[in-house]
């Protein structure tokens, strides 16, 4: 079923071999971060505010304000920048 909706979507899955941690790592990463920066001691008054703060946390701040030290300390924004002027 979950195969049949990637070739209908004509999208790839993320896999590697069986028992592979590394695939999630970064993701797991980047929801931990979330939690601890945003989520933490924050109770949001419905879904809209909580979908309008996690864009706010990822666009403006994730992205284009905090630094990260896989990035050479530089925000992810920087890092394309560079990457593309390269």
């Amino acid at each position: 079923m979950f195969q049949e909706e990637l070739v209908r979507l004509r999208a790839k899955g993320s896999m590697s071999r069986k028992g592979d941690c590394w695939d999630n790592a970064v993701v797991e990463s980047f929801f931990s971060s979330l939690k601890r920066e945003l989520f933490e001691d924050i109770i949001f008054e419905n879904r809209t505010v909580a979908r309008q703060a996690i864009f706010e946390y990822i666009e403006v701040f994730y992205n284009r304000q905090r630094r990260h030290s896989t990035l050479g300390y530089l925000t992810p924004h920087e890092f394309e920048r560079q990457a593309k002027a390269a």
